[in-house]
């Protein structure tokens, strides 16, 4: 017999695993991508099993969850996404036969899913025709509850059992000898907790001609443990062929268990079991309300973020990472209180909650202790692992109303103490919110400046310091902003590069110099032989397509490679040290110069020099120079010249400081001395004293 199947679902690829799951088996299926769809398709044909997503285009999957006129809710299975658990237990209260959490397993698992479903349908029709049966004669009756496989029992007007079918054994393991004559008042068997209540609905039903409930309660299994139990009674003593309460039940523990996880699933997180975001903040704003209600009272929050935890996952991969998560919330754990909350936010954010804790000192002690056991080696595959731990602390007090709040103000002082250098704490005071605010709006600001091309160029010249020749430009970005003018990068360009930014402004800058030199190379000819220094940052320089990219704006405007610097500083070079000849290599077998920036700051490893393609090197001259940095200074002219590089000194500011180059044979220069970074229509100036 072919199953005829109706699949509800919008999402191409969900489609395609579904139908590659059926495509074994006798199965026709037939797929529909909305509610409405699936309605004309239901008014034209019957289905067997009908399978829906639970959010769709044009509605819900559970309203199909309807009953026909056999009082038979239709049958079928909803798909979830994660975090609709609660909706889904919702479903399967209203009808629906399972529920799938989407994922490609579950989903290629659908068949068996299926005849799962299929098989409790067939159950619930079982029943349901039994209880027809029921209404109709006795003698019907007890033929249809015999063969019942939920057990239906008979209780008189004073409580007693007359009658319980042979699946009561099979429920709950008794005979049923020991049933009968039983008082409801006396069913040791019910647990404790359900007892009064179970016995209260029974007499309450009796009152009531015609009238019917349903409970669930937890009943002792003749094996000691405890089953969970759905019953339906209904009042049928004024029937004179049943004259007693009809009790249906069935054992409903696999779906308690299920929803029992599908809660704890929502409140806590699946990889450690703490409490996740949603039961942290629900306990936050109890202790909130406790704290306005009470001014003695005090709270505090502590806002965790590991250090380096990506270090290790990028290292040793999830599975690692996932091990680790787990101990180090059970470190975090074994530094509570049995009355505090240790939460996870997600990653290797975690939260607590400190309740009722008198003094800040008490919560640095914690914040202390924390820190010097998450600093702690983990041992994983033989591995030792090591992290530590930034704090930022929140003393709650009945200023903060709302949850979100108290946890804001904790990661910014989690943030803090990260850029303080990390492994280490911060309390949280107003202050650093208004900093956080201010950070933001840059970030905001920084966005819609990329979007709308507002950063310009300013060009710093530099000259050949014997003769005071123009020889180039060093570009120079600068944020042309609306409200506060031109801003250096002193003022943007660290949150441009943390935020991802600066690879476009890079670009940016790049295609303005591009087209600035091709203007000026039109109208003034004999300014051919300038070149324009560009700072690369490390990011920028070993981006995939850095070739390909600065030959097409080189090819577009006409430019000869020879007049584009690639500036980049040796922690540049030395972080990417395995990739950056070949990529400097190609850029200057192009023609394209390469400088090294700030030289003598960074690594200063002279091994570079030699392997690496470089024209020139730039170092930074300090208003103090003292005799043995110019000794130190000769030194790089000297060695810079012996291989044939360029070497310019940069932050000239005095003529003691020009005349000391001279001295020591370094040709060019920059500095404010010689030049101050100049708008483009500025430097025109220069360059038209050079004709």
């Amino acid at each position: 017999m072919t199953l005829q199947i109706l699949l509800i679902e919008d999402n191409p690829d969900h489609i395609e695993l579904v139908q590659r799951a059926f495509e074994q088996g006798n199965h026709l299926l037939v797929v529909v991508a909305s509610l409405a769809e699936a309605r004309q398709r239901l008014d034209e044909q019957s289905f067997d099993l009908i399978i829906c997503d639970l959010l769709l285009p044009d509605g819900r999957g559970d309203e199909l969850l309807v009953t026909d006129a056999d009082g038979l809710t239709l049958p079928v299975v909803l798909m979830t996404g994660y975090g609709d658990e609660r909706a889904a237990v919702s479903a399967l209260k209203a009808g629906a036969l399972d529920y799938v959490a989407k994922t490609p397993a579950t989903l290629l698992d659908l068949p068996h899913i299926a005849e799962r479903a299929l098989r409790e349908r067939r159950l619930i029709i079982e029943r349901q025709q039994a209880e027809q049966a029921l209404r109709r004669s006795e003698r019907l009756f007890r033929a249809m509850i015999e063969r019942s496989s939920d057990a239906i029992s008979i209780v008189d007007r004073d409580g007693f059992i007359r009658y319980t079918s042979p699946s009561t054994q099979t429920l709950l393991g008794h005979p049923t000898e020991g049933f009968l004559t039983q008082p409801v008042e006396g069913f040791a068997f019910i647990h404790p907790a359900d007892r009064e209540r179970v016995q209260r609905l029974f007499f309450d039903i009796i009152q009531q001609s015609g009238a019917s409930a349903m409970v669930e309660f937890r009943a002792r299994h003749a094996n000691g443990g405890w089953r969970w139990i759905e019953a339906t009674a209904s009042n049928w003593l004024d029937d004179p062929a049943v004259q007693g309460v009809i009790v249906n039940y069935r054992d409903i523990t696999e779906r308690k268990l299920m929803e029992l996880r599908l809660q704890h699933g929502v409140l806590h997180d699946a990889l450690t079991g703490l409490p996740n975001r949603v039961l942290l903040s629900n306990r936050l704003g109890q202790v909130i309300k406790r704290s306005q209600r009470n001014p003695q009272y005090h709270f505090a929050v502590l806002f965790l973020d590991l250090d380096h935890f990506k270090v290790i996952n990028d290292s040793f991969g999830h599975p690692v990472g996932d091990r680790f998560l787990v101990t180090a919330a059970s470190r975090l754990h074994r530094c509570l209180r049995s009355t505090d909350t240790c939460a996870r936010l997600g990653g290797d954010e975690f939260v607590i909650l400190l309740d009722d804790i008198h003094s800040l000192d008490a919560v640095v002690q914690v914040a202390r202790r924390i820190i010097q056991q998450l600093s702690l080696p983990v041992e994983i595959d033989a591995q030792m692992l090591h992290s530590s731990v930034s704090i930022g602390i929140v003393f709650g007090s009945a200023e903060y109303n709302d949850p979100a709040e108290v946890l804001r103000d904790a990661d910014i002082a989690m943030y803090r103490a990260k850029a303080s250098g990390k492994s280490r704490y911060e309390v949280f005071h107003p202050a650093m919110r208004e900093a956080a605010q201010a950070r933001l709006a840059l970030e905001n600001e920084l966005r819609r400046a990329v979007a709308q091309g507002e950063f310009i160029v300013y060009y710093q010249p530099i000259v050949n310091i014997s003769s005071g020749e123009l020889i180039g430009f060093e570009a120079l970005v600068r944020w042309q902003h609306p409200t506060r003018g031109i801003l250096t990068p002193a003022a943007f360009l660290d949150v441009a590069e943390e935020v991802g930014l600066g690879d476009a402004i890079g670009w940016q800058v790049l295609e303005h110099v591009c087209r600035q030199l091709a203007t000026w190379q039109h109208s003034f000819p004999h300014a051919a032989h300038l070149s324009v220094s560009v700072n690369l940052s490390a990011r920028q320089f070993m981006q995939p397509e850095l070739y390909v990219r600065i030959v097409q704006l080189l090819t577009q405007y006409n430019i000869p490679p020879n007049c584009l610097k690639l500036e980049l500083t040796e922690s540049a070079l030395m972080e990417y040290s395995q990739e950056a000849a070949a990529v400097l290599a190609r850029l200057r077998s192009y023609g394209i110069q390469i400088a090294i920036d700030d030289f003598g700051v960074g690594y200063s490893s002279l091994s570079y020099l030699i392997q690496l393609p470089i024209d020139q090197i730039k170092f930074i001259i300090q208003l103090d120079q003292a005799h043995h940095s110019q000794a130190i200074v000769r030194a790089i002219v000297n060695l810079a010249r012996s291989l044939d590089l360029e070497v310019v000194a940069e932050g000239l500011e005095t003529t003691e400081q020009v005349d000391r180059m001279r001295t020591v044979g370094c040709h060019y220069g920059q500095g404010y001395l010689l030049g101050y970074p100049l708008p483009a229509a500025e430097a025109i100036r220069l360059l038209q004293g050079g004709e």
